[in-house]
């Protein structure tokens, strides 16, 4: 029997792996249809269109899978998805925004509406939350790509304003104006994969204690869980202990 149990463990965790999965493909699907239709559908030509393509080959998305989110951008019946922003509060005062593909903008809106209101927020009005965060380019690649002061010395002459390294990578800052100029620039020299994307950088963070970082952060997965949800940015700082566990 405990073998058994054990089977079924680890049979629900693979399953819950491949759910998670599955929605992220259908988000970065999602990202693709929309950058191929409010461009050109190729992406040597459309700088949006080829970061999320990458984005999705460095989440090993099948290239079938790619193929067809572009092709579906110029599907007559296929639905048309409309960029959405929601900001809002969580617990403690906690700023949180919400980016969105929807098809239907009153369902999306009710439903963020709703997850606010059951975990302690409030959906509030457009620009309540956002003049607490800079609004950024970001461009991401691996440590493979070179020394930190070569790269800092790369993106600081192709007009970044910041570069910071994490355990995950490089993570390139600019303009969102310059977001595609730099990151053009940065492909050119480091000739490995990158991705690059619109964010949302707090300016302050707000400290939590584990309790309520937990509930935070819960909040965070249902929203992102949703699948009209493509980012969910917040200005708390996570506390060590918590951030120590998820590393």
């Amino acid at each position: 029997m405990a073998g058994h149990s054990k089977f079924k463990n680890i049979q629900f965790r693979k399953g819950a792996q491949d759910k998670k999965r599955a929605k992220l493909f259908a988000k970065i699907s999602k990202e693709i249809t929309v950058a191929a239709k409010l461009g050109l559908p190729d992406p040597s030509a459309n700088p949006r269109l080829r970061s999320a393509i990458a984005l999705g080959r460095a989440q090993n998305m099948p290239k079938d899978n790619i193929e067809r989110a572009v092709k579906k951008s110029y599907d007559e019946n296929a639905e048309n998805y409309e960029e959405v922003r929601y900001e809002g509060f969580g617990i403690e005062g906690v700023g949180i925004i919400v980016e969105s593909l929807t098809d239907n903008r009153n369902r999306t809106a009710g439903d963020i509406r709703s997850i606010f209101s059951k975990h302690g927020g409030n959906l509030g009005e457009t620009g309540s939350v956002s003049f607490m965060f800079n609004h950024l380019g970001i461009i991401k690649f691996s440590l493979e790509a070179g020394s930190f002061e070569d790269i800092f010395e790369i993106a600081t002459d192709a007009g970044a304003l910041d570069c910071d390294a994490t355990d995950d990578g490089y993570e390139i800052f600019c303009s969102t104006d310059d977001l595609h100029q730099v990151t053009e620039i940065i492909e050119g020299s480091i000739k490995i994969p990158i991705t690059s994307q619109l964010s949302w950088r707090p300016i302050n963070q707000i400290p939590l204690d584990k309790e309520k970082a937990l509930k935070v952060l819960g909040m965070i997965d249902v929203l992102d869980d949703h699948d009209d949800v493509q980012e969910v940015f917040a200005n708390f700082d996570l506390p060590e202990e918590i951030f120590n566990e998820m590393s």
